[in-house]
């Protein structure tokens, strides 16, 4: 049995959990339409970044195989076995399940052929007026090459006839992005496909063309950027450039299509396409089931879980209407937030926002991996901190995948600002969550710090799991000051005061913790998105094998091997799926008062802690050390959402037997410190 799991399989495995969600009954039906989406989205994610990958390898011949023995083509043999049976499972729930469940709840998906004759008349003016215009139907012929098919587009190959001449030929209609996927129609909540409504009126694209038929496809291209050259004199300007060309020639990974489409069809797409048949995949139904997702905006509250409203952390909220001081609050200790359970606005957001806002702040540096765009609040503040004066850097990080172009875009409105941008270090990823605010007070200057786990993004801060440490610790205060010299400056920093930051010691900061508890009564508690990285795998089942006791809470990809008699019996790996998406990266060593916590940006992955700029920091505080733990204890006695991966490497939903979700426990928790505080409120009076 290989001492590590396949890592791409092992994120399939994932994926299958989150499919799970979708086939649970006791949901709320438009959050199982949620979760399908979800699935689709991050399918395709896998194709283009983890399947390109492996393609490459094979193409370039790389012989190597990988930690858990399997050659790149082995790899990709498995993986395409995996997705059809899981593509069957995705078709059968939404064919089977959802779909007539949705109509039973007055939500109905109508294919082209079963419109009305009222709803068809209907059709033909929206097609004339909004679809018509937009369309551009694109020629196969000795006059007009094959067409560039573009990334994730869904089109549809349209077989047309000229009876003057008596010649069959091909042509491409793009179902256009820039449309609603799904067209609503009058008679009650009934909506038809975008592709669907096009082919209606394949006619009036092709007038006087016979339309013999038409079927749908998806082309899927490699949409990875870390080959970008980090070396270049101008990494925007590389990162552009490369992002044209991407758009133009990145290579096909996966075609996607319906059962019914004709063998010469399929044969001329596979061939201009440049694929293997075991590039295509079939399904019966929709192609891109991520579209279904629109239905969740659908003002529906009975079919979707209660709307969850974030309240401010204790130690934040200030006195009936008085809006506190942050910088009093962070110089009288520590504050943690857990969101989105504790609201990102009323602790990062206006963390920024009143250092933005206070005449005695003279810098703020902050990493950007992703945000929400300008008008991010947290963008507007620091544009609004540099109008004003104030020393500001943004580290913007250009390589956050599929958020390439958007980066850019927000990054010149920061430079057009005065804000100093800059793009961090040569060869490396930025991924560290870290923003640096430097106050003038009295006779000496005060540093105030924001580390966390998640991105400076308010509208992924609603649904990701992150956690987020504020301090005035001059120590944390000196050590961010050195890293950000290290990111925008020349600078071989190799040891800080209390952080841990790779690519320099994180990696053997994180092992030594790990080798200290390797004896009996020795305890390790690690939670992160994915744990893949060999030597610190191996490093655990020294651990376990001397006698610690290990949990490991894995929301993707886990290459460790639990439960193995000799290896690996005193460690147990789970995953918890739910509403909100578990981002949070936590790490505990030791028991009870000496257990030592820390909390950052870094999964446990070889690009993390040799190739990304990754920031942990300890949890020093005792009442912060003891809501870290409780987190974790929480996490690991879940009986609702979790599951447990065993040492055949098969996942399996952890028995209910007390009935503890996770995510509705934060909630009460949150609920619960929010309904004490009031109650101390109303009863101090104002100062």
């Amino acid at each position: 049995m290989p001492r590590f799991l396949n890592r791409e399989l092992s994120r399939l495995d994932f994926d299958e959990r989150v499919l799970a969600m979708a086939e649970d009954p006791k949901l709320p039906l438009l959050e199982r339409v949620r979760f399908l989406a979800i699935f689709s989205q991050n399918l395709d994610d896998f194709f283009q970044v983890r399947v390109a990958g492996l393609k490459e390898q094979v193409l370039a011949a790389v012989a190597m195989a990988s930690p858990d023995g399997m050659s790149p083509l082995e790899q990709l043999r498995a993986i395409r076995t995996r997705v059809e049976g899981l593509v069957q499972r995705q078709m059968d729930i939404f064919n089977d399940e959802l779909v007539p469940a949705l109509a039973s709840a007055g939500i109905s998906l109508v294919r082209g052929e079963d419109v009305t004759k009222k709803e068809l008349s209907q059709l033909h003016t929206v097609f004339r007026q909004q679809i018509f215009p937009v369309l551009t139907p694109l020629a196969v012929d000795p006059a007009h090459p094959f067409p560039y098919i573009s990334h994730l587009s869904l089109n549809l190959a349209v077989i047309v006839r000229d009876q003057q001449r008596n010649q069959t030929r091909f042509a491409r209609v793009k179902v256009p992005p820039v449309l609603p996927r799904l067209i609503p129609l009058v008679e009650g909540q009934r909506y038809v496909p975008l592709e669907d409504v096009i082919a209606l009126h394949l006619q009036s694209l092709f007038p006087g063309m016979e339309v013999v038929d038409h079927h749908p496809f998806r082309v899927t291209r490699d949409g990875d950027l870390d080959d970008v050259d980090s070396d270049a004199e101008d990494l925007l300007a590389a990162i552009q450039t490369e992002l044209r060309r991407r758009r133009r020639h990145a290579r096909v990974v996966r075609l996607e299509v319906n059962p019914g489409m004709s063998p010469a069809v399929l044969e001329l797409l596979t061939r201009e396409l440049e694929l293997q048949p075991s590039d295509v995949y079939s399904s019966g139904g929709l192609l891109d089931l991520a579209a279904a997702g629109t239905l969740t905006q659908l003002d529906r509250p009975d079919l979707k879980e209660e709307p969850w409203t974030p309240t401010t952390q204790p130690r934040l909220r200030g006195l009936g209407a008085e809006v506190p001081d942050l910088f009093v609050v962070l110089r009288a200790g520590d504050v943690l937030a857990h969101h989105p359970y504790d609201s990102f606005a009323t602790s990062v957001e206006a963390f920024i926002d009143h250092a933005a806002s206070d005449p005695d702040v003279l810098a703020i540096k902050q990493t950007l991996y992703r945000t929400s765009g300008p008008a991010s609040p947290i963008v507007r503040a620091l544009i609004r901190a540099a109008e004003a004066g104030k020393q500001v850097v943004a580290l913007v990080e250009l390589k956050a995948r599929g958020d390439e172009q958007a980066n850019i875009a927000w990054a010149r409105a920061l430079e057009e600002a005065n804000v100093h941008v800059v793009y961090g270090l040569v060869g490396l990823k930025t991924h560290a969550k870290v923003t640096s605010v430097v106050r003038r007070e009295g006779r000496h200057i005060q540093h105030y710090v924001h580390v966390g786990t998640g991105n400076y993004n308010p509208s992924t801060a609603h649904q990701y799991e992150d956690v987020s440490l504020l301090s005035a610790d001059p120590d944390l205060g000196a050590d961010v000051t050195e890293l950000f010299n290290l990111l925008t400056g020349y600078s071989r920093q190799q040891r800080y005061r209390k952080l841990l930051v790779a690519p320099t010691s994180l990696r053997s900061d994180l092992a030594h913790l790990i080798e200290r508890e390797a004896k009996p009564g020795g305890r390790v508690v690690i939670k992160v998105n994915n744990l893949v990285d060999p030597e610190l795998i191996d490093t655990l089942y020294e651990a376990a094998q001397r006698g610690a006791e290990i949990d490991l809470i894995v929301r993707s990809m886990c290459s460790l091997r639990p439960g193995v008699a000799g290896l690996s019996e005193r460690i147990r790996v789970r995953s918890i799926v739910g509403r909100f998406l578990e981002h949070s990266r936590i790490f505990s060593f030791g028991r009870g008062e000496e257990a030592e916590h820390y909390l950052g940006s870094s999964d446990l992955m070889p690009r993390n802690l040799d190739r990304r700029v990754e920031v942990v920091v300890p949890v020093t505080d005792s009442n912060l050390r003891a809501r870290i733990q409780d987190i974790l204890d929480i996490c690991i006695a879940d009986d609702v959402l979790a599951w447990e991966l065993h040492a055949d490497g098969s996942w399996h939903r952890v028995p209910t037997a007390v009935g503890l979700n996770s995510h509705r426990r934060f909630q009460e928790l949150a609920l619960e410190s929010a309904r004490s505080d009031s109650a101390v409120a109303r009863v101090v009076p104002h100062a």
